[in-house]
């Protein structure tokens, strides 16, 4: 028998507190009713003793103490999950929005998911080609892998998370292939953005898109990771679909965080953000993987802003502890009229050496992608001697590594917003940008692969 309560003792912004109640759980669902009738939906977020604490999906504003009652469904959140989600459009809490028919689920599940046993997991190892070369040769994404995409204000990570949606494949092409593509706290043109794209290029028809409004209820935001990954989970463990889960601004998903922590009175750490923002961070982060006996997989690539381009924020800090490596963009770059402005040597994917080379994408890829990355760094300090010392006082070799940093910024990073690179198109670049080099300076890749692919 469910019960309902008239004891709603106050209102602190999204939150309710109601008194006097008996055998509530946490996360569980309450409906609040009106005095009109009207009738508000939210979760149970703290229970002491006979008080619980409700964190409202919809507006409070509009709620009165008196005469409101909450009643507690004794069940959590759930969401339900079909293969008809694929090429839909829905909102923060799992509702299509795109003026489609509703979703028949085939299956309720609860969107907190269940934690994988360690044991069960399996070791990533298959490349992901998302056909931006600054990726696929120097960071790849290797699939169960989560690789997090560092931006900042201003810089066009909405752009890159749009191209990446509609290009990733795996290389093998065989297998059934998925995007959940979860937005938070986005602009309605920024949402506009991504829906006329994905339409107009067909990438509609193999994603699931959720989408939370900037001024959409704050909870949503908390709640819309969770029910993408529970879809995610649902297709990847259930239908075998390889699904590539892409969360769009985990800074505006911490930001609510803070703004409930706030409401609830609780001490702040490091900049006003809850100390459990790691522990939260993990339970979504950590939703990616690979299964042993299981077909599917779950890819992560989660994207946040930085506030100020810190690096060492609490939300990039924090990220960069539990997920494995972390694409950055530079403002350098981007001013340059670079895109996609991806900053490759502080850039890192901590699995790449596990998803590349003979086999899984080409022979040569190792030594390629080392190589790379040690000549921009010194072309990149030739440019700095440049600018100190001016281009008369450098080496015959100095200048040979400038020409090379430049080449390499304007025809490897630079590529077009719609421009879908192979990794072998990539790496056949690459070889020809090494050949401005002397063959003796390339001393990470082997001769019997220099003689193979350097063009003379």
């Amino acid at each position: 028998m469910l019960k309902s309560y008239k004891t709603i003792k106050e209102i602190a912004g999204p939150l309710l507190v109601v008194e006097g109640v008996k055998d509530v759980a946490y996360q569980e669902l309450v409906e609040v009713e009106l005095p009109n009738k009207e009738i508000r939906r939210g979760r149970v977020l703290e229970v002491d003793e006979n008080r619980a604490i409700v964190q409202m999906f919809e507006e409070t504003r509009s709620v009165s103490v008196e005469g409101s009652k909450a009643k507690f469904l004794g069940k959590t959140m759930e969401i339900g999950v079909s293969e008809e989600m694929l090429g839909r459009i829905l909102s923060g809490s799992g509702l299509p929005i795109d003026g489609g028919p509703k979703i028949i689920p085939k299956k309720m599940l609860d969107i907190n998911g269940s934690p994988i046993n360690p044991e069960a997991r399996d070791y990533p190892t298959e490349f992901i080609q998302t056909g931006i070369s600054s990726i696929d040769v120097m960071n790849p994404l290797v699939r169960g892998q989560k690789l997090p995409i560092f931006s900042g204000a201003g810089l066009p990570h909405l752009e890159i998370a749009g191209q990446i949606a509609r290009q990733a494949k795996l290389i093998k092409g065989e297998e059934k292939f998925a995007v959940v593509f979860g937005a938070m706290g986005i602009t309605f043109e920024e949402a506009e953005y991504f829906i006329k794209d994905f339409k107009e290029t067909g990438a509609i028809q193999r994603a699931v898109l959720f989408v939370n409004l900037a001024d959409d209820p704050v909870i949503e935001r908390i709640t819309l990771p969770r029910i993408a990954l529970t879809t995610a989970e649902y297709l990847a463990f259930e239908k075998d679909m390889h699904v590539l889960v892409i969360l769009i601004d985990m800074t505006h998903y911490c930001e609510a965080l803070r703004e409930i922590s706030a409401a609830r009175k609780e001490v702040p750490a490091r900049r006003g953000y809850p100390g459990y923002m790691y522990s939260d961070l993990a339970t979504i982060y950590e939703r990616a993987g690979r299964l042993k006996n299981k077909k599917g997989s779950i890819t992560q690539i989660p994207i946040l802003s930085m506030p100020e381009d810190d690096k060492t924020h609490p939300i990039p800090d924090l990220t960069g502890y539990i997920t494995e490596g972390q694409i950055i963009l530079s403002r350098e770059l981007h001013r340059k009229g670079i895109y996609p402005p991806v900053d490759v040597l502080p850039s890192l994917s901590r699995l790449k050496d596990k998803g590349i080379g003979e086999g899984k994408t080409r022979e040569d890829h190792p030594g390629v992608s080392n190589q790379l990355f040690s000549s921009y760094a010194q072309g990149k300090q030739a440019r700095e001697l440049a600018t100190i010392l001016g281009e008369a006082a450098l080496t015959e070799l100095d200048r040979k590594y400038l020409k090379f940093a430049e080449e390499f910024e304007n025809l490897f990073i630079k590529q077009g917003l719609y421009e879908d690179r192979t990794i072998f198109q990539s790496l056949d670049l690459a070889w020809q940008l090494l050949s401005l080099l002397p063959r003796q300076e390339l001393k990470r890749i082997k001769d019997i692969y220099i003689d193979k692919y350097l063009k003379k």
